[in-house]
């Protein structure tokens, strides 16, 4: 496959969401033309224009999970990447947000897109320790680690 130009930079948000046990919210997802190519990543996505980046990871996290978030903590990081996803080049620049969440049941229903539908197997939460024993793909592939150095013991509690 060749490429004869760079895509534009898209830029997205995400939630490194947590549960009263302190588990972390994934979304395993596939690349519906390579559905061997799979992965577990934060819920999020692109960024609507004009739209501020908290409100984007609060729409994408209810898109995908059916969660409403009302409090958004501190940006974590970002994340710069590029990929292959359905036949075509990407190029991403996602901002992290930290959330907690109480009541882990959906409160609104599921609005997937269309490539939502065909990507999306499933959601899990996961533990600190889990996630370092996990084969598959994550991303970003240092979540563990991240996860261990901003947060050794116990995740700080949100401000608003």
């Amino acid at each position: 496959m060749t490429f004869t130009s760079n895509p534009p930079l898209r830029v997205g948000a995400r939630i490194l969401l947590l549960n009263p046990a302190d588990e972390v919210l994934l979304v395993h997802a596939r690349d519906p033309d390579a559905p061997d190519h799979h992965w577990w990543e934060l819920p999020g996505a692109g960024q609507v224009p004009g739209e501020k980046l908290e409100d984007t990871a609060r729409r994408e996290t209810a898109e995908e999970t059916g969660l409403v978030l009302d409090v958004i903590g501190r940006k974590l990081w970002t994340r710069e990447s590029s990929f292959i996803y359905h036949g075509r080049k990407h190029h991403r620049l996602d901002h992290v947000y930290l959330a907690r969440i109480e009541d882990t049941a959906p409160q609104v229903a599921l609005r997937h897109t269309a490539n939502e539908r065909a990507s999306l197997i499933e959601r899990r939460w996961w533990s600190s320790a889990e996630l370092s024993e996990c084969a598959d793909k994550l991303l970003p592939a240092e979540l563990p680690g991240l996860l261990q150095t901003r947060f050794p013991t116990a995740p700080p509690a949100l401000t608003a």
